[in-house]
């Protein structure tokens, strides 16, 4: 006896008519497998923030304060000539409007390519940060952000063999005069 489900598939296999059988398609391609991460490096890399952070709270410069650096091989008479502003700048960054990345930018371009072109002095200007109304990045204290930054970028390049606020006339603890290490000649 015949079921009602066998009915059904006879009745609609006579209503089409022949068929021709499909080949089987590929299946869709799967979703890619996401990118290993590397949670060690992001763990550190917090920690680093977090370290950070914390000496920056401890040595934030103000506007009105002096920045000053002198590599020790440095005889302190030359840095006392900078300070003065005795040593003739080549060439000069403003970097007045640039937000703190824009700013890192620049200054690490600018002092390349000062190095490229043999320049042994140059003046960033930086501004006092009074109207800027920021708040250094992993502190939230408002402070000078670009000041603070150029200080601390600075003291990080071994192509910077000392800084100092500009003299008063050339822009006081809005600007700071770099000397730079001579240009190594490489071996032929």
């Amino acid at each position: 006896m015949m079921s009602d489900e066998d009915d059904d598939s006879e009745l609609f296999r006579s209503a089409v008519g022949p068929v021709r059988r499909l080949r089987d398609a590929t299946p869709p391609p799967t979703a890619p497998k996401p990118k290993p991460r590397a949670r060690m490096a992001e763990r550190d890399e917090a920690a680093a923030r977090e370290e950070f952070r914390h000496a920056l709270d401890a040595s934030l410069l103000e506007a009105g304060d002096v920045v000053s650096y002198r590599r020790e091989t440095l005889p302190p008479r030359t840095l006392q000539r900078l300070r003065r502003g005795e040593i003739a700048v080549q060439e000069e960054l403003d970097l007045h409007g640039a937000d703190a990345r824009e700013a890192e930018a620049l200054l690490r371009a600018f002092i390349t390519h000062a190095r490229e072109h043999d320049v042994g002095c140059v003046r960033i200007v930086h501004g006092k940060g009074l109207h800027g109304g920021g708040s250094v990045p992993f502190t939230g204290r408002d402070a000078p952000v670009l000041k603070n930054l150029v200080d601390r970028l600075l003291r990080q390049r071994a192509d910077v063999l000392a800084f100092h606020s500009a003299p008063p006339a050339q822009g006081g603890t809005g600007a700071v005069l770099v000397l730079l290490a001579p240009r190594r000649l490489r071996p032929a």
